[in-house]
């Protein structure tokens, strides 16, 4: 963990628009919607144990964050729609969450779309041909 990452002022969570705003004492604020943080989980489940055990998380867009709940005075849990609750997102974590948003983003776009899988959970991505 590093410990010169800064610890959100505030946190707050939009339940309409399934945000979790992180705002720091130095003006920075970041939104992070519930699938982008679900789809990252630091759980081992998404993760796995080592380099190329990660799992794609598929059909997310719908996930809300039903509870936060503070873990000690280094991190959050989130407790998620879906059940999914056993990440441990560190402070440290969640400001890299927010400072590479966009990067992060694109490439589980792109992974998804490699795997042929889809954000929402009704749709089934069917390839024809190569």
């Amino acid at each position: 963990m590093n410990t010169t990452s800064p610890i959100p002022a505030d946190i707050k969570l939009h339940t309409q628009s399934k945000i979790l705003e992180l705002v720091y004492s130095n003006d920075e604020c970041y939104e992070l919607s519930c699938e982008y943080l679900r789809v990252y989980s630091p759980s081992a489940e998404v993760r796995g144990h080592g380099p190329g055990q990660e799992v794609l998380q598929t059909g997310k867009t719908n996930v809300t964050i039903n509870a936060i709940e503070p873990v000690g005075n280094y991190a959050l849990q989130l407790f998620f729609s879906d059940d999914h609750d056993s990440g441990i997102y560190s402070w440290d974590y969640l400001y890299q969450l927010g400072t590479n948003k966009e990067a992060w983003w694109q490439d589980y776009l792109e992974r998804l779309n490699k795997a042929g899988a889809s954000r929402d959970p009704d749709i089934q991505v069917v390839r024809i041909g190569n």
